[in-house]
């Protein structure tokens, strides 16, 4: 049984297309029938707006098969008063869910990820802690990866603004407890016996992905088609309870060894 990312895993952080071999390892899981979940932290386009993506790329699932944060947002994050930051992509699609903005005296500082944060950013949304607020993430992620650069990510944010106010936050998406059991009840859909235990996770981002799903007792396999160009740039300097089990190149690679 798989949960498999999409940047960086199945589709390219650079041009949005196809790694190697990640179409075919999801028709493989489709052929043998066995359980797997797409679980990503998109934020940019509506849910069914990038499982529709996915598809035009060649992608051969069913929506019943995947997951991600803003599935997850509306019982997590209040939709009144909400001070968001992120692409103009996530603000639009935040209006369209119904969410009203306030950044007078918001009661929720709700963070996602975009390259160009500027430092009245930041400083807006410490004063709004300060003063309050709850601070919550989309996601937990370690790096943002776009156009060969790679920015801080909203995990990174997140521990910046707590570091910065004092004030603990919550996330919606990978790799909280709350988004990974959601995907569990939606495998057990597939398999009734799906547990944790049972359950490999792929990734490319082997801190704000597998390392959470390791903590849950998930096997985890990290990928080096996106955030890092090899294993060497972090794998060694992780605790070694939360180190991948296993380190591939790409899908492709992962595709040829099961």
């Amino acid at each position: 049984m798989y949960f498999v990312d999409v940047q960086g895993t199945l589709i390219s952080d650079d041009d949005k297309l196809p790694i190697r071999g990640s179409r075919e390892f999801i028709a493989m899981l489709e052929k043998k029938q066995i359980p797997y979940m797409i679980v990503t932290n998109n934020t940019k386009l509506s849910s069914s707006d990038f499982y529709n993506y996915l598809i035009s790329l060649g992608f051969n699932f069913n929506f019943d098969k995947y997951i991600d944060p803003l599935m997850m947002l509306e019982s997590h994050v209040s939709k009144d008063a909400v001070a968001a930051y992120g692409t103009e992509e996530f603000l639009q699609t935040l209006k369209i869910m119904g969410y009203s903005f306030d950044y007078k005296n918001p009661k929720t500082v709700l963070v996602s990820i975009k390259k160009d944060f500027l430092p009245d950013d930041y400083a807006q949304m410490i004063d709004f802690l300060l003063s309050g607020a709850s601070l919550v993430g989309m996601h937990e992620t370690s790096i943002y990866a776009k156009n060969s650069k790679r920015y801080p990510g909203v995990g990174a944010i997140l521990k910046l603004l707590e570091f910065a106010t004092s004030t603990k936050y919550s996330v919606v998406g990978k790799p909280s407890i709350a988004f990974y059991e959601e995907a569990l009840k939606m495998i057990q859909n597939q398999d009734k016996s799906a547990t944790f235990k049972k359950i490999t996770m792929i990734s490319d981002d082997v801190k704000g992905d597998l390392g959470g799903a390791k903590e849950m007792g998930m096997k985890t396999l990290f990928v080096t088609s996106g955030k890092y160009k090899t294993a060497n740039e972090i794998v060694p300097f992780l605790e070694k309870e939360l180190r991948p089990d296993f380190v591939y190149g790409d899908m492709q690679e992962i595709l040829e060894q099961i």
